[in-house]
């Protein structure tokens, strides 16, 4: 586990480098062909780990519900709402918390139970392991994701 911690705060600190050099507007512009954007995409990873680790294994996750429910698997962006700085880096802050906390939740033990899902991959998750060994997938895609963004952005 130690070792996928690791990678998932190596992969964090990119979407951080994503949130500090990507100019406001543009990380919630949607370019044509496109059906989220860059905030959408940070803000949804964020949002996977907390449920994929935290709310299968039972336990209550460490962002708010309305956040929860605007980035979860399934919502879109908003087209009208565009963050502020202080926002940003609220969600710059969260990306590492998040992850530093996963990791003393883990070493304290508190990921007793968990409840298997099956993802949108057809990949079944049986425990928190495996939970954040795919989590680290679905951030990758996301970086992917948002590499396309910035390029189509003309960024």
């Amino acid at each position: 586990m130690e070792s996928l911690l690791y990678i998932t705060k190596k992969t964090r600190e990119l979407y951080v480098k994503f949130l500090t050099e990507t100019p406001l507007e543009k990380l919630v512009e949607i370019p044509r062909g496109f059906n989220n954007n860059i905030w959408w995409n940070i803000a949804h990873v964020a949002v996977t780990q907390q449920l994929l680790v935290y709310k299968l294994s039972g336990l209550e996750p460490h962002l708010s519900e309305a956040f929860i429910h605007a980035y979860r698997k399934g919502s879109i962006p908003d087209a009208s709402y565009v963050p502020t700085l202080e926002e940003v880096d609220r969600l710059k802050a969260a990306l590492i918390e998040l992850i530093t906390r996963t990791e003393e939740d883990l070493a304290l033990g508190v990921f007793k139970t968990y409840q298997s899902y099956l993802t949108s991959a057809g990949v079944n998750l049986q425990n928190v392991s495996e939970a954040m060994t795919f989590n680290l997938v679905h951030e990758g895609i996301h970086i992917g994701a948002i590499i396309a963004l910035k390029k189509a952005l003309g960024l």
